[in-house]
C-alpha cells in the first residue's frame, strides 16, 4: 500500500505543500478503498509532520501515542456527535510538542448532514496550527460546503498491473492475476480476494457454469451456484472468463462458438440489471445458461 500510495498525486501534492510551507487547514482524502482508508490516513499523517514510520515520532504516530495526531473514530467505530463534539472541543486547545497538529477522519463518507455542518465552521476557520484529514471513499454523501472548504486530494483506482505488484510483494499466489484483474483497482478488494477461499470457489464456479454446453446439465448448475452469497462477483467473473475465451484462453473457449461467446457477453448485461432487482439468482443462471447452450448449439449446426 505505501509504494502505491506515494506514487499518487495525491501524495505528492501533500508533499509539496509542506516542503513549501503552505499546507492547507483541512484536506479531504478521496480514496476509493474502505479496507485500506485507516492506513493511507496514517500515511499521509506522516508526510503531513515530515516523517517516516522508521523514525521514534513516525512510530508514535502510527501507535498512537503523538498528541499533536489524532485519528477518529475509534478503529471498527462509526463516525457518532460524541466524537465530533471531542473534536471540536480539543481542536480550540494549541498544540502539545509540535508547531502543528492533526485531526484525521476515517470513512467521512459515513457522516451524517448534521455531523458535517457542525465542523463546518472549524474546518473554514480553525485554530492556529489546527489541520483536518477527512478521508471519504466517495465524495458524493459529502456536503458541497464541506467540499468547498477542503483541499480535495484524490487517489484514483489503480490499474491491474499496480494491483498485481501489490499483491506479489505480499507473497506469491496462484489467484493473485485474477483477483487484480477483478478488483477494479481498489487493493483492498484484491486483498479480501487473496485472504479467503471464497475467491477460488468464485472462480471455479464461473468456469463451470461458462464451459456448460449440455442442456441436460443446466438446472444442476443452477441449483448448485443459485445461492452462492457472492452473486455480483460471480457474474463478474463469468464475464472475465468469457472475454478470455474470446481471446481463445482457457477451456471456455475450447467449447464455445466466438458467436456463442459474444451473446454470452451481450446476455451478461441484461443479468446484471436483472440481479439489482433481487431477481431469483437460481432461476436467472437456469435461463442465462439455456439461451447461451442454444445459440451454441446452434452456431454449431452451421459450422456443420
Amino acid at each position: 500500500m505505501e509504494i502505491l500510495l506515494k506514487g499518487t498525486t495525491a501524495y505528492k501534492i501533500l508533499s509539496g505543500d509542506r516542503l513549501t510551507g503552505r499546507l492547507s487547514h483541512a484536506y479531504m482524502l478521496d480514496f476509493p478503498d474502505v479496507k485500506n482508508m485507516r492506513a493511507a490516513l496514517k500515511l499521509f499523517a506522516l508526510e503531513f509532520f515530515g516523517t517516516d514510520a522508521g523514525t521514534a515520532l513516525g512510530a508514535r504516530i502510527l501507535n498512537g501515542s503523538y498528541p499533536d495526531f489524532k485519528i477518529y473514530p475509534q478503529e471498527g467505530a462509526k463516525i457518532a456527535a460524541d466524537g465530533v463534539g471531542e473534536i471540536l472541543e480539543d481542536s480550540v486547545m494549541r498544540p502539545v510538542e509540535g508547531d502543528k497538529k492533526l485531526y484525521a477522519i476515517c470513512g467521512f463518507e459515513n457522516a451524517s448532514a448534521l455531523l458535517q455542518n457542525k465542523l463546518l465552521k472549524t474546518l473554514e476557520e480553525p485554530c492556529e496550527g489546527v489541520h483536518f484529514l477527512l478521508g471519504a471513499s466517495s465524495l458524493a454523501p459529502v456536503l458541497d460546503t464541506v467540499k468547498s472548504r477542503v483541499k480535495i486530494l484524490s487517489v484514483p483506482p489503480f490499474t491491474e498491473e499496480q494491483i498485481y505488484a501489490a499483491l506479489e510483494r505480499a507473497g506469491h499466489a496462484e489467484i493473485n492475476a485474477a483477483a487484480a484483474i477483478s478488483s477494479g483497482g481498489i487493493l483492498g478488494v484484491a486483498e479480501n480476494m487473496t485472504g479467503g477461499g471464497w475467491f477460488e470457489e468464485v472462480l471455479a464456479a464461473a468456469e463451470e457454469i461458462c464451459t456448460t454446453v449440455r442442456v441436460g446439465d443446466i438446472g444442476a448448475v443452477a441449483i448448485k451456484y443459485g445461492e452462492t452469497k457472492y452473486k455480483t462477483e460471480l457474474l463478474c467473473e463469468m464475464q472475465r472468463c468469457y472475454f478470455s475465451a474470446l481471446n481463445g484462453e482457457g477451456k471456455a473457449a475450447k467449447v464455445l462458438s466466438t458467436a456463442a461467446i459474444v451473446y454470452a457477453l451481450e446476455e451478461l448485461n441484461g443479468a446484471f440489471a436483472d440481479l439489482k432487482f433481487n431477481a431469483n439468482f437460481q432461476g436467472l443462471l437456469y435461463d442465462f445458461l439455456l439461451k447461451v447452450v442454444k445459440e451454441n448449439k446452434k452456431w454449431q449446426r452451421l459450422q456443420q
